[in-house]
């Protein structure tokens, strides 16, 4: 909202007898920091554009329907605060915000038993909501686990007394994995304590389940061959020195047997890993890179040097169907997507730190968009014959567009910027060689990549597009991104919440692609090697290492 129009809102300050209204700005008064201010729309509806966080919490919960669906406003407003509440206060705030609401006390009489079991209601709406949403997010949040078990345990006390409250007990039992079935008996005062300690004894799925997430945690992993290229291997942290091994060995083409994981410190210390040691967690601790290194008789450990990546290769690519490359590619990128929570974006563009513990599979998406336009540009610039390297940018061309036909927008835009890096636009031999009808397709690829006007060309073709589908990641967080620098996060010591809303909007973006979910068609079984080959892509990521080739195979006339 513009500063002029926010001035112009009419505004609402809530008491605890109700509301009533400032009719000027300079009517403001110290007590203004208790207030939520509002905007008035046609459908007499109020929205909620700035407030203190308890505030803004109270409104929302007396706001909240618990028997009928909630109307359009009171939903984006829960789901917005929902989403963007870490900005403003921290889990502990929110959960002893809601502990406190829950457990009021009723001074003199001023709510009769339906309104506390109502109130007491909301709040468990809202939580159930809160872990909806947030899934596995909070698992591991000491404050969210002690708050579930606290508020659990005042159900259990308030039931006998409010029996209205069975219904959400029995739903906050599933949220806590408990399965065990209860009644209202159950709860009277003087079977209580039995029943508590009872309840705790019963195993809590819901808050163990991220008990052993490192062990399974995917990450690219690199692989060197050589200085500046490697093999991108996305495998559990937990994976053994001779299963990535394997990998590296069917991914350049050399026996298995003659080759040694190596990790190398930045102070040139080598330390060669054993076949059952954990690969990755090693070179994480020690801070090093993980090479591939050649054994010789005497089994010394030589490394692969920079002209060897010129040597004749098979370039594999050439003999796998198009459709089935970008289906793989496409299947890889929406296993990515698809596992991203909506609070990884508020917190890559919120948090100045870049937590990566908060991002991880944001991280991971992003990741593979930057080695997917550095594989275009390697398998390019490693294949030595003009005519060879005329059909891999034909073959690339054709990989794009079905990238696009399968509404996989970040392997799209990943492939036409590798074949626009300039170490490969320079190959003017190559160029003049692609056929005029590949030209023309190339040129209609790059005007959807056509950064005027905001990026409308991209934006309309993509609204287009039926779900599921992935975005171009890196423009959504720069639209996410260019919100948060534009507009200040709190206004005179409120919560911007417009703000907040517009953020929560953006990334509401991602519920509509993953609306429905990819179907199950897979690429032909003639190709074994293809999943193997797009999952784990070898690429050079040296520019300058990436000019060199480009003029070795083009010199400069």
């Amino acid at each position: 909202m513009h500063r002029q129009e926010f001035y112009a809102s009419f505004r609402e300050e809530m008491t605890s007898d109700g509301l009533s209204w400032s009719k000027s700005w300079r009517e403001r008064t110290a007590s203004f920091c208790r207030r939520i201010e509002k905007h008035w729309r046609r459908q007499n509806k109020y929205v909620v554009v700035s407030g203190t966080p308890e505030k803004i919490l109270e409104h929302l919960l007396s706001d909240l329907h618990l028997e009928a669906a909630q109307d359009k406003e009171t939903e984006t407003l829960l789901d917005d605060f929902l989403l963007t509440y870490t900005v403003f206060m921290t889990t502990d705030d929110l959960c002893q915000a809601l502990l406190r609401h829950y457990c009021a006390k009723n001074h003199q009489g001023k709510e009769d038993d339906s309104d506390v079991s109502c109130r007491k209601r909301k709040v468990l709406h809202l939580v159930s909501q809160w872990t909806s949403l947030y899934k596995d997010w909070l698992h591991e949040d000491e404050h969210l686990k002690q708050f579930l078990k606290t508020i659990y345990r005042n159900v259990l006390d308030d039931v006998y007394e409010y029996p209205v409250l069975e219904k959400d007990l029995k739903e906050f039992q599933k949220i806590l994995g408990m399965h065990r079935r209860h009644t209202v008996d159950e709860y009277s005062p003087h079977r209580k304590n039995k029943t508590f300690f009872h309840q705790f004894s019963v195993k809590e799925n819901w808050l163990q389940q991220r008990g052993t997430m490192n062990e399974t945690e995917e990450i690219f992993c690199r692989v060197y061959i050589t200085e500046h290229s490697y093999v991108s291997v996305k495998a559990q942290v937990s994976t053994s020195a001779q299963e990535i091994l394997k990998i590296v060995a069917e991914k350049i083409q050399y026996p298995e047997e003659e080759l040694a994981l190596v990790t190398v410190s930045f102070s040139g210390e080598k330390h060669e890993l054993q076949p059952n040691d954990l690969a990755i967690s090693k070179s994480l601790e020690s801070s090093s890179r993980m090479f591939v290194y050649r054994k010789d008789l005497t089994d010394s450990l030589n490394p692969f040097s920079e002209n060897e990546e010129l040597q004749q290769r098979s370039v594999r690519i050439l003999g796998i169907n198009t459709w089935d490359l970008a289906l793989e590619l496409t299947n890889f990128d929406w296993s990515l997507f698809n596992a991203i929570h909506e609070q990884e974006l508020i917190y890559f563009t919120f948090s100045r730190q870049g937590s990566a513990e908060n991002t991880e599979n944001l991280s991971l998406l992003l990741q593979r968009c930057n080695e997917v336009q550095l594989w275009v540009a390697t398998e390019i610039l490693l294949c030595s014959q003009l005519c060879k390297r005329v059909q891999l940018v034909k073959k690339f061309i054709k990989i794009a567009a079905h990238c696009k036909a399968q509404r996989n927008l970040n392997s799209f835009f990943a492939i036409v910027m590798g074949l626009n890096t300039a170490s490969v636009s320079r190959l003017s031999q190559t160029w003049e060689k692609i056929p005029g009808k590949f030209k023309k397709l190339f040129t209609e690829l790059e005007s959807l990549t056509d950064p005027s006007l905001n990026h409308k060309a991209y934006r309309d073709a993509f609204k287009k597009m039926k779900s599921p589908k992935i975005p171009f990641m890196p423009l959504l967080l720069k639209d996410v991104t260019f919100i948060h620098e534009g507009n200040k996060t709190f206004l005179d010591n409120l919560v911007n919440f417009e703000k907040l809303h517009m953020i929560a909007d953006t990334v509401r973006s991602l519920r509509h692609c993953r609306n429905n979910q990819f179907g199950n068609e897979v690429p032909s079984k003639e190709h074994h090697e293809l999943k193997p080959y797009v999952h784990h892509l070898h690429v050079i990521d040296n520019q300058q290492a990436l000019f060199e080739l480009s003029h070795r195979i083009e010199p400069r006339v």
